[in-house]
């Protein structure tokens, strides 16, 4: 994998995880109750899944790009 395209992954993932986060605040906290306050951590978790994914994505392009590691002898 090229380094400029890995850059973009991560990029993209952080991209992600930071939407996530502001649509989480937008939707929710501008009205928090208690049933919101219990449910939070679950409903940011299921708003984080899209960086996840992307950041697994480039973490598996950049393993099976790389050639393994010999010892040299």
């Amino acid at each position: 994998m090229s380094p400029f395209l890995s850059i973009l992954w991560r990029a993209g993932a952080v991209f992600l995880a930071l939407a996530g986060i502001a649509g989480f605040v937008w939707l929710f906290v501008r009205d928090m109750n208690l049933y919101w306050f219990i449910l939070s951590p679950l409903i940011l978790a299921v708003y984080e899944i899209p960086a996840v994914v992307v950041y697994a994505l480039w973490k598996q392009a950049k393993r099976r790009g790389e050639t393994p590691k010999t010892d040299g002898g």
